[in-house]
């Protein structure tokens, strides 16, 4: 599982310009599951995730994660975080989960932040959706489950 984690004062997920996901100070994480990986992925990503100390203490170090700082996380599905493009002009998705098995996945990714105590929001999988967000810092990372 590939995910981009912003640290963000604010974001938002709207479906046909219904808002369905939004939060306050946390995280946003754009989540691609792709086609090898595993429950085990998904639970060592929102361990992950959830103990990234990217918010700032008190001295203004990044020492907190969004669990210390009382936050939440916006999550949102999105495949093209495994898009191959180093053949033409036209990216590959052939590494990217197809949905029956990504859907159960991005669930359980879900499920383990929230058995970690993080409330969480999240898109809609699938769907066309419009993101908003406040990055804070701006702070982006990658995690990758596999490590890379």
């Amino acid at each position: 599982m590939r995910a981009v984690v912003q640290r963000v004062s604010q974001a938002l997920v709207r479906v046909a310009g219904q808002i369905v996901g939004q939060i306050d100070t946390g995280l946003l994480v754009l989540l691609g599951v792709a086609v090898d990986d595993t429950v085990a992925d998904s639970q060592w990503l929102a361990e992950k995730i959830a103990g990234l100390r990217v918010f700032r203490d008190g001295e203004g170090k990044m020492n907190r994660s969004v669990i210390d700082v009382g936050g939440s996380i916006l999550v949102v599905s999105q495949f093209t975080l495994h898009a191959d493009c180093s053949r033409g002009k036209r990216p590959s998705f052939i590494h990217a989960a197809r949905p029956e098995t990504a859907v159960p996945l991005y669930e359980a990714f879900v499920q383990e932040l929230r058995a970690l105590g993080v409330p969480v929001q999240t898109g809609c999988f699938g769907a066309d959706m419009d993101v908003e967000l406040t990055n804070q810092g701006p702070v982006t990372l990658i995690v990758d489950s596999k490590r890379i």
